[in-house]
């Protein structure tokens, strides 16, 4: 199974994680030690933290990161001790098709965790199973509780996947356990290589298992019950990777792209590095772990994608006939359209990424020629890579291209912000539409009506 050594690990399990020096609160010395590193980040982006929108950002990173890794202060004892059940018929044999001892399963368990080697979430979709044994049941939500106290972690899939699988055969002693987790991390571009990489991928995908006592064996015949009732979402034995102490990181920020790209930036701003190393101690981590030693140098440079500079955006010779997706004639004007633009930005009150698609109309007279996309792709970049708030992003954009094409804009974004899973409030797959009208779209509810009519849904635009 591959899982940490037992005695540590039941040592743990009774008593939780010593959490490191810097205890993190509202108001006691931990979380001062967050919000003084948060400070040192933003200083070092060429920010003014005392400006309107950032005076709390270090109050709010302290307390969504405090959130976001409080597994490391639960004890999995208290969770699962409390909710074994006796149930009359489950002896230690192993049975099927629902005999003594057969297989329960919970599936579709939406997680969420900090990568432990970019500082960036993830998303998991958790299943997990037990063959019950010695008269003993657990209560099914405590499952999912288990699997979250370890989640809530930094981590990584496959340690992930043992850690749980380790509680949980731990605490319920049961005839075996089996996780499967399929791990979904936000591939962000760098500011270079978005325009390097056309074919950018948005995500980088993962599917591991752990098993302990009857899933031991991989090949054994419990696997296939707890596939067979995982393949109708869309899982198979076939899809499942058992990954290995050779395999590469599945982290973007240390594939061969990024590490060449993030090289140009130069060195590091070592401030900023121990900053960051201060947070990772506050919230119970040893900096100084093989797996989190670069992992400060891999989030600044991260973060320096957003920091505070004013491009020279040379906007002339742009104008010039570029692709349109959509012309629609409308009272002697024809409303051209950009739709899909991919965007990546940075939420600046919690300093968590957010990514969507940007979607802009304007009204042309006949003779004018549609911008180009090439420049509506830049605009749109050169607003996300900052700090920002969706509703500015989408006003600036529309503001930037107004005065390009006569005045007549809508712009649309649609964006998921990890902030909205990642510190508590934990709604899976919510998305948020912003708006920017001028000129005529700003008084003509028909004209807007046509252009919104033409964005297409979020099933047949990509995954968000």
């Amino acid at each position: 199974m591959g899982c940490l050594d037992d005695g540590r690990f039941a040592v743990e399990i009774e008593n939780g994680v010593s959490v490191g020096r810097g205890e993190v609160g509202l108001g006691n010395e931990g979380g001062g030690v967050i919000e003084d590193a948060v400070k040192v980040l933003l200083e070092g982006l060429g920010e003014d933290v005392n400006r309107e929108g950032l005076r709390k950002t270090p109050l709010r990173v302290a307390k969504a990161l405090r959130e976001g890794t409080k597994g490391y202060r639960q004890k999995v004892k208290d969770i699962v001790q409390g909710a074994l059940f006796p149930e009359a018929g489950l002896e230690n044999r192993v049975g099927h098709a629902g005999g003594a001892g057969g297989l329960v399963i919970v599936r579709d368990l939406d997680l969420f965790s900090y990568c432990e080697s970019c500082l960036l979430p993830f998303q998991v979709k958790c299943h997990v199973g037990y063959v019950p044994s010695g008269e003993r049941v657990v209560g099914l939500s405590k499952l999912s509780r288990v699997a979250d106290v370890f989640a809530k972690r930094l981590q990584e899939p496959q340690r992930l996947a043992d850690e749980v699988c380790s509680a949980l055969h731990q605490g319920i002693k049961p005839a075996g356990v089996a996780i499967i987790l399929q791990c979904t991390h936000i591939h962000f571009p760098d500011i270079e290589s978005v325009f390097l990489d056309t074919k950018h991928q948005g995500w980088m995908k993962v599917l591991v298992s752990s098993g302990s006592g009857v899933f031991e064996n991989k090949t054994a015949g419990v696997w296939a019950d707890f596939f067979s009732l995982l393949k109708f979402r869309g899982i198979n034995m076939d899809k499942i990777h058992f990954r290995g102490p050779s395999d590469p990181c599945w982290c973007p920020s240390q594939s061969s792209l990024s590490s060449k790209v993030s090289s140009k930036f130069g060195p590091v701003n070592p401030v900023m590095i121990t900053a960051v190393a201060s947070i990772i101690e506050s919230l119970g981590e040893d900096p100084l772990r093989e797996e989190l030693i670069g992992t400060p140098s891999r989030f600044v440079k991260w973060l320096m994608n957003f920091q505070n500079s004013n491009f020279d955006m040379k906007l002339n010779g742009f104008l010039c006939g570029g692709s349109v997706n959509e012309e629609v004639n409308f009272n002697n004007k024809k409303i051209s359209s950009e739709l899909n633009i991919p965007f990546w930005s940075q939420c600046e009150h919690h300093l968590l990424p957010f990514h969507g698609v940007v979607h802009i109309g304007y009204l042309m007279s006949d003779g004018f020629n549609p911008i180009g996309k090439s420049l509506l792709q830049s605009i749109v970049h050169f607003y996300g890579f900052k700090l920002q708030v969706q509703e500015r992003l989408t006003r600036q954009i529309a503001e930037t291209i107004s005065p390009l094409l006569g005045g007549d804009v809508i712009v649309v974004v649609e964006a998921s912000h990890t902030c909205m899973i990642s510190r508590g409030i934990e709604k899976f797959g919510s998305s948020t539409a912003t708006i920017a009208v001028l000129g005529r779209f700003s008084t003509d509810p028909t004209a807007r009506a046509s252009f919104l009519q033409s964005i297409p849904s979020p099933t047949s635009s990509g995954e968000q």
